[in-house]
């Protein structure tokens, strides 16, 4: 193979990669707006969805036209699960924490300057805070999202310090001084930072090794979820987040 046909190939990869990842956040998608997502010409996007389909990583629904991810996807994420995984190790502790304090529970992990809930127990209670496991959020917004930068590599602070995300410098001195005082206690709050009348406490889940590995997060609605009462629940969130941090391999 040359080299240049090797380059369409690994583009091609890509692509199909790319059309994939647009089903990160909707179950089922038309030709035109997976092409508008992915940034492609819609000949190019019906001939990779053509291969993905024929390979049952995508379903077409015949009647409406309209895309989804195919059975194969199942097969291979029923082997992403490992023994050493933080999301299944953890999970007793993280619904026993949601029993002691009635909120829904969530773990989170960094992926560059997002934060992905990779695992959540959520709460029994009628009016509940709703945690879908999968979904990207912001490092700069949030209580995880504070625990993630304060207790990571001090080169991540400065990254997401020079990053364009920020309204001003007030915005982003707030911020600075949040991460501080997390480390200071041990954990961080959020009263409505992300989402109106949600409200969040988080801590960080530190490994054997001394090395953060995740975020465990408590969130609610405000009027539940006070300043209080996550003052209240504190103690219970490390206590759980030092055994949790026990459990996980160096």
């Amino acid at each position: 193979m040359s080299t240049e046909d090797s380059k369409l190939t690994v583009r091609a990869v890509e692509r199909a990669l790319d059309l994939l990842l647009c089903f990160a956040e909707d179950s089922d998608l038309s030709l035109t707006e997976l092409a508008a997502r992915a940034g492609l010409h819609k000949s190019t996007v019906h001939r990779l969805l053509a291969s993905l389909e024929v390979k049952g990583f995508v379903r077409r629904d015949p009647a409406s036209e309209r895309y989804r991810l195919g059975y194969r996807m199942w097969e291979l994420s029923a082997n992403l699960v490992q023994d050493d995984d933080p999301a299944v190790i953890l999970l007793p502790e993280m619904e026993r924490l949601r029993d002691q304090l009635g909120e829904t529970v969530s773990l989170y992990v960094r992926d560059g300057l997002e934060r992905i809930r990779v695992q959540a127990v959520q709460s029994s209670q009628a009016i509940r805070r709703v945690a879908p496991v999968g979904v990207r959020l912001p490092l700069h917004v949030g209580a995880s999202g504070k625990i993630l930068v304060a207790f990571g590599a001090p080169e991540l602070q400065r990254e997401l310090s020079a990053a364009p995300l920020w309204a001003d410098e007030a915005q982003k001195a707030a911020f600075e001084r949040q991460l501080q005082e997390a480390r200071d206690c041990g954990y961080a709050t959020s009263l409505e930072e992300r989402e109106a009348g949600a409200a969040a406490i988080a801590a960080p889940i530190v490994n054997r090794a001394h090395r953060m590995v995740a975020a465990l997060a408590v969130s609610g609605p405000v009027n539940r979820l006070t300043a209080e009462a996550m003052k209240e629940d504190a103690p219970l969130l490390l206590e759980a987040a030092a055994r949790m941090g026990k459990m996980l391999k160096p």
